[in-house]
C-alpha cells in the first residue's frame, strides 16, 4: 500500500459513516474496473431481488410515471 493511504486510514476512520461509503464504493468501482466483476452491497442485492419479485407480479411503473421519469431526467 502507498503511504499516502497508510498515513489516510487513521482519519478515514474518524469520517462519518456516509463518507467512508462513499470511499468504499469508489473503491468498489476501482476493483471492478481492475477485474471485470462489481461485487454488489447487502442493499444493492436486496433492491435488485425486490425488483424481481415486483416484475414477477406484473407490477410495472405506468406510463405516467414513466413519462414523469423521462421528463426530470432529460430536462
Amino acid at each position: 500500500m502507498i503511504s499516502a493511504l497508510k498515513h489516510m486510514l487513521p482519519a478515514i476512520e474518524n469520517w462519518p459513516a456516509e463518507d467512508q461509503e462513499a470511499l468504499a464504493e469508489a473503491a468498489r468501482e476501482i476493483e471492478a474496473a481492475r477485474t471485470g466483476q462489481y461485487v454488489m452491497t447487502p442493499e444493492e442485492e436486496a433492491a435488485i431481488l425486490e425488483g424481481l419479485i415486483e416484475a414477477e407480479r406484473g407490477d410495472f411503473a405506468s406510463a405516467e410515471e414513466m413519462a414523469a421519469l423521462w421528463k426530470k431526467f432529460m430536462a
